[in-house]
């Protein structure tokens, strides 16, 4: 059976058990899950470019207008991965409801049918 996309978490299922596809799948949803599923915390929401070296987790909302390897995510959830030899922004596309904690902001902000809202100082 064809995997399925879950509309709210984004995470594929329907597999049925060892068909082809299953482990990648399934990996994709762990790391998803892992990445974006829990407490979002963020460092910024206003840096147009990404910084010159983040750590291994480091993550940002991209505003609007981003330039460099953020150009064309405008509004999504934007982790670090470190990789060999070099590492990779992994991007998320949030979904209404999500929650973040703005780290510089102090702040803690929703995303909704318009975007990110201002927030809520904590």
């Amino acid at each position: 059976m064809a995997s399925k996309t879950e509309p709210r978490s984004g995470f594929a299922w329907g597999w049925t058990y060892g068909e082809n596809g299953w482990n990648a799948g399934m990996d994709a949803n762990l790391l998803r899950m892992g990445r974006f599923g829990f407490h979002l915390s963020v460092k910024d929401r206003d840096l147009t470019a990404p910084p010159g070296a983040p750590a291994e987790g480091d993550t940002y909302i991209v505003p609007t207008g981003a330039t460099d390897a953020w150009l064309g995510y405008d509004g999504n959830v934007a982790v670090w991965v470190p990789g060999t030899p070099a590492g990779s922004w992994v991007f998320a596309q949030p979904r209404i409801g999500w929650v973040a904690y703005i780290e510089d902001e102090e702040k803690l902000s929703a995303f909704k049918a318009g975007g990110w809202s201002a927030g809520v100082a904590l």
